[in-house]
């Protein structure tokens, strides 16, 4: 399990390399936004991402890192490992957005196509792991992942200490984890929500069989919400804490691309569907929570087309 002596650990880590993202406060959503797409690479990952790599033995990092992600993950792998002077190879699904393949590249990166599903790309980094003897860096299903994001609920317990919801979206459920945990260091009461995509319920099936469940098959336009199941570890850590979690709600794709609409032309913040998903669940009535509400917006690599009409 994850303890609150490791999340402030995570922290001072992060301290000068993961950016303290702001609170935005915005009227129509009567919600603050926790903009972790302002990280230096776009996404809250890089808090998880760096927190592991910077975890390994010297003689793992010499070696070089691997990942298996849709994108954000992949991202932040290789914007941690040029801070670390390590090789990075990130398998990434054929479909994965051109954004965020560039964004891979960009940070030094070496990009492995491999299918579609988070199976097949697990499967083609664990051959090239054990091939040419790289770390495996998992995208959230380990300790040091979970306490990276954790640190994302310290800041949002330091900068709003009344907080009572907080609402995070949920792709294999680190963040969520991570969060909850966060929170509950901090000493804040604030109750958690997920948010997931209707083609992807793999959170709020497995709480209501009380274990992980592996769905059949996922489909959203939030790539990074769509893993077909969530991590063990993820799981368990949220299970220590049921108390805390209000419970997980889903949205469908219109109102993630509205939602993506909205924050772009009201806000003129730009959020990938993933990141949209919490603003998505308020507008479109998924959810309605209890004042002050945070709303976690976790990444902002979007593909151009979908701030267009």
């Amino acid at each position: 399990m994850v303890s609150a002596q490791d999340v402030r650990e995570a922290a001072a880590r992060l301290a000068g390399v993961a950016v303290r993202t702001p609170l935005r406060f915005v009227e129509p959503l009567h919600a603050y936004l926790k903009l972790e797409s302002m990280q230096p690479m776009g996404a809250f990952k890089l808090r998880g991402a760096y927190n592991a790599i910077s975890r390994l033995p010297q003689a793992a990092r010499r070696q070089g890192v691997i990942t298996y992600s849709s994108g954000n993950h992949g991202q932040a792998v290789a914007y941690a490992a040029q801070l670390l002077g390590v090789r990075a190879v990130v398998v990434m699904p054929e479909t994965a957005p051109a954004v965020k393949v560039a964004g891979v590249k960009k940070w030094g990166g070496e990009v492995v196509f491999a299918g579609r599903t988070s199976d097949e790309r697990q499967r083609k980094a664990e051959e090239i792991a054990g091939r040419e003897g790289l770390a495996i860096v998992p995208p959230f299903d380990h300790p040091d992942i979970v306490a990276g994001q954790a640190t994302v609920g310290l800041e949002i317990a330091e900068q709003l200490p009344d907080a009572r919801t907080v609402v995070v979206p949920v792709g294999g459920a680190g963040l969520i984890a991570g969060v909850v945990t966060g929170l509950a260091a901090a000493g804040s009461r604030a109750m958690v929500w997920g948010v997931e995509p209707s083609g992807a319920p793999k959170l709020k099936r497995s709480l209501e069989a009380g274990r992980p469940v592996r769905l059949d098959r996922t489909a959203s336009l939030a790539d990074g919400l769509i893993t077909l199941s969530v991590g063990a570890i993820p799981f368990a850590q949220l299970a220590a804490q049921r108390d805390r979690l209000g419970g997980v709600v889903l949205v469908e794709d219109d109102a993630l691309r509205e939602a993506v609409l909205f924050l772009w032309r009201e806000c003129r913040l730009t959020v990938e569907p993933s990141g949209a998903a919490t603003t998505a669940a308020v507008r479109s009535g998924a959810i309605q929570p209890v004042p002050p509400t945070v709303l976690l917006v976790s990444g902002g690599n979007v593909d151009p087309s979908l701030l267009e009409d």
